[in-house]
């Protein structure tokens, strides 16, 4: 694809980012197949490929439009594209910096940005996200549905975590913000089984949110001092010898692993930053280098655990490139994994997208809850917990992270 960048954005580390991206599109819309807003809405400019000419006329100096903003807003960023595309076009961070470019020049009415400024200032922070949850639970007869419907069911307390020091072998693993709120055993369940692997997992003080929700919200340089703080926090711990950083939200696992990338240009983390990215693992990948010893320790507790279906985030599957492996440990565990129609295509969660773009959400939701609740399943898994709750909201069948699962079986 031929690009003539304006002035504002050419000479910028953006600019060759998204000229590099530009160029590698060679229009074959192999995209518009797998993308689930182009499925959904049937808009040329609702998939991949007319959103790239729609950025593309942006940053070659055409006038910014509230036409190109609806468009680039309803992208789900699930990265099934990138997946499909033979020409390894970066649509997500060619998205990233055309959101960017939309939000400085053009202002949003005050009912758009009134919802976006309390996500931003809310979800990262985790007590006062967690306090707001707790009213909500309290009130919940009282909220309109749409809402009531956004709060899952109190989960249990988390379950105490290993003991610490009996290990060599230590890991990181990332607390973040919303997850220790809504499903708080996720992560001690994670130190559980990696525990019986005879490894260490611990979480790092003053490491939150990894930044995502305010990335995604096209604010990036707060984001980026999420992100130099979780690295502030980590790196102790780094250059103490830590095998890994555990993530145990794949949409989270996806924002850190891009780590090196958002802060290339800056001169006092983009080492350290880099090297962030490399040690980031979800807790597949954690598994898989462990498979023999967690297979035999399964074998050890065969059962026939009934029908389950999983729900791969679009996150593990597209941006982590994880696919396959939690499907093994769970067959491994004695579930009998139900066949799941479209299994590549979006939730509809999307982080925030669930909550600003509820009809599509919605829409996307109800397809993918029939096709996991098809194989008539006892329990549904995923690995991520914003489409753990999105899910739930539409589902009587219990939602779960896998892990838990796992966790459970050696327990």
């Amino acid at each position: 694809m031929d690009t003539k960048l304006a002035d504002f954005i050419r000479e910028s580390r953006a600019g060759q980012v998204a000229e590099d991206i530009l160029r590698k599109c060679v229009h074959c819309g192999f995209c518009t197949a797998t993308c689930p807003t182009y499925q959904l809405l049937g808009d040329e400019l609702d998939g991949p490929r007319g959103r790239i000419y729609l950025i593309k006329q942006m940053l070659e100096g055409q006038p910014v439009t509230e036409k190109t903003r609806t468009h680039l807003d309803r992208c789900l960023t699930c990265r099934s594209c990138e997946t499909t595309c033979p020409s390894g076009v970066k649509y997500s961070h060619l998205l990233d910096i055309g959101r960017e470019v939309v939000e400085r020049k053009l202002q949003r009415p005050l009912k758009e940005a009134l919802p976006r400024q309390l996500l931003k200032a809310v979800l990262p922070n985790t007590a006062l996200f967690s306090a707001a949850v707790g009213v909500g639970r309290a009130l919940r007869p009282l909220l309109p549905s749409a809402l009531a419907d956004k709060l899952p069911p109190a989960q249990p307390a988390a379950k105490a975590w290993p003991a610490k020091g009996k290990h060599a072998r230590r890991m990181l693993a990332l607390a973040g913000c919303v997850q220790p709120a809504l499903a708080p055993n996720i992560n001690a369940a994670t130190a559980h089984v990696l525990d019986h692997l005879g490894i260490e997992l611990f979480e790092a003080d003053k490491a939150g949110c990894c930044g995502a929700v305010r990335f995604h919200l096209n604010d990036p340089e707060p984001a980026k001092d999420d992100m130099r703080r979780n690295i502030d926090a980590w790196w102790p711990h780094i250059e103490a010898g830590v095998e890994a950083i555990v993530v145990t939200a794949s949409g989270c696992g996806v924002q850190v692993r891009d780590y090196g990338h958002i802060l290339a240009d800056d001169a006092v983390y983009s080492e350290k930053a880099a090297k962030i990215s490399e040690l980031c693992r979800d807790p597949a990948e954690v598994l898989l280098a462990e498979k023999a010893a967690l297979i035999s320790a399964l074998a050890q507790r065969v059962a026939s655990r009934g029908k389950l279906a999983f729900h791969s985030p679009c996150t593990l599957q597209h941006g982590l490139k994880v696919r396959g492996v939690v499907e093994e440990l769970l067959t491994a565990a004695g579930y009998e994994l139900t066949p799941v129609a479209d299994s590549h295509l979006c939730c509809g969660s999307a982080g925030t997208y669930s909550v600003l773009q509820t009809e599509i959400a919605g829409k996307l939701r109800d397809n993918k809850l029939a096709a996991l609740h098809a194989g008539l399943p006892a329990v549904i898994a995923t690995a991520n917990i914003g489409c753990l709750t999105h899910l739930q909201s539409g589902s009587e069948t219990p939602v779960r992270h896998w892990i838990e699962l796992i966790d459970e079986i050696l327990s």
